[in-house]
């Protein structure tokens, strides 16, 4: 049975995507994980709650909820990257870890600046969106092509042996998945 883990890249309209996409001149300026291709449950690094940017910490992502619940367009890209069971073991063991300590991470602001002027600084507790992604491939044994603490967004979309398998809107993506799953179960009962 294959395995993978899925990077969705995506732009949301929130004031400091709008920000950075103008910086960075990039489509996109966020990352999740997921390991699933139905996008039940994404994770990354993001704004706790809605209204404010601050505080951001490890949040687990639903379309349709929180800061994803306020956009009907978003713009974003789906890969996949294959890997073994060990190594989806291992994500697992990792996101099971960040979710039960959230408490002791946080956004990682002082990384943005240090991204921009493209100076390696890993701190322990703290990460961007990118950085946690990145941090995650490499500890399940992926390897990175810079270190983790540089990745952004963007890096992600020319990831060895990541495979692009959507390239459009979020919520579409997420709603026609959710409808084939039903239709696919509601087959199984009728036949």
């Amino acid at each position: 049975m294959a395995h993978y883990i899925y990077l969705i890249i995506a732009q949301t309209g929130t004031r400091p995507a709008k920000f950075f996409k103008f910086i960075t001149k990039k489509p996109f300026n966020h990352v999740s994980l997921s390991g699933d291709e139905r996008l039940s449950e994404m994770y990354s690094f993001c704004r706790t709650y809605r209204p404010f940017p601050l505080p951001a910490t490890f949040n687990k992502e639903i379309v349709g909820e929180g800061t994803l619940g306020d956009y009907g367009f978003i713009p974003c890209e789906i890969y996949r990257i294959p890997v073994t069971e060990e190594q989806k073991e291992k994500y697992d063991m990792i996101i099971s870890h960040f979710a039960q300590n959230r408490n002791i991470y946080s956004y990682n602001v002082l990384g943005l600046v240090a991204i921009f002027f493209n100076i390696e600084w890993n701190r322990e507790t703290n990460f961007l969106c990118s950085q946690f992604v990145a941090y995650t491939l490499d500890k399940i044994g992926l390897t990175l092509e810079k270190p983790f603490c540089l990745y952004t967004p963007d890096d992600f979309r020319n990831f060895p042996g990541a495979e692009l398998i959507y390239s459009g809107e979020l919520n579409t993506f997420y709603y026609n998945m959710q409808s084939q799953l039903l239709h696919n179960q509601t087959a199984k009962l009728t036949s």
